[in-house]
């Protein structure tokens, strides 16, 4: 017979969301929980993504929890290892790691209705829950290209998410497949090392300015010895960021600065012409990512770096074959061509009251949610960073800390009127995402491009189509009245302590 750990909250996952729920509960009183996390240690994303160059494109002020803010930031945007280390210390001063486990996969979490029950199977054993949160992020599972032949390059193949720093770069032949956010970061950090460097781009990306700066001492000093005054740049960088929302959502005239100083940089740091016009973006601006850098274009435009254009037909063993029929030889390949972002593996691990898994329910239903936060049909689960949470202007953690002041509410409601189960209605979850849709179909993202914000019905289910305080309304309180629920005194005749039975799985015990 198997034992299964009895916990009130189990979470799965111990990157900002995971660690930033922890710490919540905690303080509002559940802290019957555990995390689980498959690597080894907290961070997530900021943990797995060692490439060079790595580094947010959101401001460090903007980019932190507002609970624990870091006066002692070293550059207006932080490179990895530096948020890394921040996450790390706030797991280490805020007093959950004891709760991390840290090594442990997720095999599968299903809903027992019987019991009204989170039955969870891990790597590491059972647990059997009351509240299931997925916290594993969009961005922790890498997207590896279905190109003929990859799985036979004789040389060196890995993702951006899981760099080999054990693997010599320097004076290969190296090819980098893709022109997004990793790639943008790691081609001008490579491109003076290497002997050849190979781009493969199918999409030119609008690249802005990167505004980064040094913090100087005196300045750090400030933030720690001056109240307020950490709070206030933060603010600042909110708002400045919050005005995209016009030209992303409302009017696309007011994109036209953007894109202007988008033009402006590619016009100044370019001057070969062929070069150029392979580096103009054919698709509105904000449609994609904007990407952030001073560097890109300098790096594309050495004499040891080619763009290629062409699409790629397959890998020989050797190089790189293009639909013109050249093929490219390469040392190395590294695959920069994003995540899993609607189709995440994490979603086929989760099964609701039916025993569809979500990856079930969102194929044949829409990848949809009540709030980004809590699906019909999953009783007393809550997804962190879920759908149409989405952004690509401002910080994510901004939309972490909303999503958990609602998941905080709802756990304090279930506390005082002693409710057992909370279930969104399906008519209130359909009626949310047909707002939401309708929000949606006038905005730059669903403007003819093709980009992670999007599923395979074209729809933008990735993404917050509004300004971000609007979402941090919404998720401000629990709204009890969207759920069905069922009483603790209504609840079967399982048990939450001791030793209860689990369907298929043996007894349980604490």
């Amino acid at each position: 017979m198997d034992q299964a750990t009895v916990v009130d909250v189990f979470i799965v996952g111990a990157g900002f969301s995971g660690l930033g729920a922890a710490i919540r509960l905690t303080r509002e009183g559940f802290d019957d929980l555990v995390v689980v996390d498959r690597g080894r240690d907290v961070g997530g994303t900021w943990r797995d993504n060692t490439y060079p160059g790595a580094a947010c494109d959101v401001p460090s002020h903007l980019y932190s929890y507002s609970f624990a803010l870091n006066p002692d930031w070293s550059r207006a945007f932080s490179p990895q290892s530096e948020i890394f280390e921040y996450i790390r210390g706030v797991a280490a001063e805020s007093g959950v790691l004891d709760k991390i486990r840290f090594g442990v996969e997720v095999l599968s979490a299903e809903y027992d209705e019987g019991r009204e029950r989170w039955a969870v199977h891990t790597s590491d054993g059972d647990f059997d829950a009351r509240v299931l949160i997925s916290a594993a992020g969009v961005l922790c599972e890498p997207k590896m290209p279905e190109i003929e032949g990859i799985s036979d390059f004789s040389g060196d193949v890995f993702h951006t998410a899981r760099w080999d720093h054990s693997i010599p770069l320097a004076g290969r032949r190296v090819a980098v497949i893709g022109t997004g956010a990793s790639a943008i970061q790691v081609v001008p950090s490579i491109a003076s090392e290497v002997g050849h460097l190979d781009v493969y781009q199918r999409t030119a990306p609008w690249v802005l300015p990167r505004i980064d700066r040094h913090y100087p001492r005196l300045e750090r000093s400030l933030y720690k010895k001056v109240p307020g005054l950490q709070r206030l740049v933060r603010g600042l960088q909110y708002v400045s960021r919050e005005f995209q929302v016009v030209g992303l959502t409302r009017t696309r005239a007011a994109l036209a600065p953007i894109r202007a100083l988008g033009r402006a940089q590619l016009l100044r740091q370019v001057r070969d012409r062929d070069l150029r016009r392979k580096l103009t973006p054919r698709f509105e601006i904000g449609c994609k990512r904007i990407l952030l850098s001073n560097t890109w274009y300098p790096a594309l435009s050495r004499a040891n770096v080619d763009v290629i254009t062409d699409p790629i037909a397959r890998v020989a063993s050797e190089g790189v074959v293009t639909a013109d029929g050249l093929e490219h030889p390469a040392d190395v390949l590294v695959v920069a061509t994003g995540f899993h972002v609607t189709d995440s593996p994490a979603f086929e691990r989760i099964r609701g009251v039916d025993g569809r898994s979500l990856a079930e329910k969102w194929e044949s239903d829409g990848m949809e949610a009540y709030k980004g936060t809590t699906v019909a049909g999953y009783p007393n689960m809550f997804v962190l960073i879920g759908p149409a949470t989405g952004l690509g202007h401002s910080s994510m953690i901004y939309m972490i800390e909303s999503q958990l002041n609602y998941v905080a509410d709802a756990m304090r409601t279930m506390r005082e009127r002693g409710l057992r189960t909370v279930d969104v209605r399906e008519s209130v979850q359909d009626a949310y995402n047909e707002e939401l849709r309708a929000g949606t179909a006038d905005t730059v993202w669903v403007a003819g491009c093709q980009s992670w914000y999007l599923d395979d019905k074209g729809n933008a289910p990735a993404v917050w189509p509004d300004f971000t305080f609007s979402f941090r309304n919404q998720t401000r309180e629990f709204d009890l009245s969207a759920y069905r629920r069922t009483a603790e005194e209504d609840a079967p005749g399982a048990t939450d302590r001791g030793t209860v039975a689990v369907a298929g799985h043996g007894s349980v015990t604490r």
